[in-house]
């Protein structure tokens, strides 16, 4: 298959030269980035903090839309973008993520000492934890989205959740 740019689309051909304009790269990957792109941002932000995170997340789907013809063929395109984020912005993390501040009130009571336990956990229980008890993903989402296995998740959320209890004596 062959692609010829028409306007700011591209237009993919077969090999007889048969155009098919309903197949359109930008289109692809316009649906692909609607789906994945805020599970991506979350998995990320949760994983380096705010700042890279979101960083992460651009230089993923950058890095996407360059390679698109073979990410879009890969059995698992947005866990592949995840690691292909976090690589791209480790050469310019220097320092362990910054989670957010907890706000004073009006915002829901939250553990004052949960941030820093937070950034105590490993990165993959740290994520885990964030993704399914902070944004209401499940297990298999989480699984789908870090390429691994559902029992790996639950794994990373116990060992997390227990870390996060001795850390804050028992609050959570």
């Amino acid at each position: 298959m062959s692609y010829e740019r028409v306007g700011s689309a591209f237009i993919s051909k077969d090999s007889g030269g048969h155009v098919h304009p309903e197949e359109t790269l930008v289109d692809s990957f316009t649906e692909f980035v609607k789906g994945i792109e805020p599970q991506l941002k979350h998995a990320l932000v949760a994983a380096l903090g705010t700042d890279l995170g979101l960083e992460a997340t651009a230089e993923g789907l950058a890095y996407g839309w360059e390679q698109w013809e073979r990410v879009r063929a890969m059995d698992n395109p947005g866990g592949y973008l995840y690691r292909v984020g976090k690589s791209r912005v480790k050469r310019i993390r220097q320092s362990p993520p910054v989670l957010p501040r907890v706000m004073s009130a009006p915002q829901p009571w939250v553990e004052p000492g949960l941030p820093e336990a937070l950034s105590r956990l490993s990165e993959r229980q740290r994520v885990a934890v964030l993704l399914i008890h902070t944004l209401g993903y499940t297990f298999s989402e989480v699984a789908d989205l870090l390429g691994v296995s559902k029992t790996t998740v639950q794994k990373h959320v116990e060992r997390g959740l227990k870390r996060l209890r001795a850390a804050l004596g028992g609050v959570i």
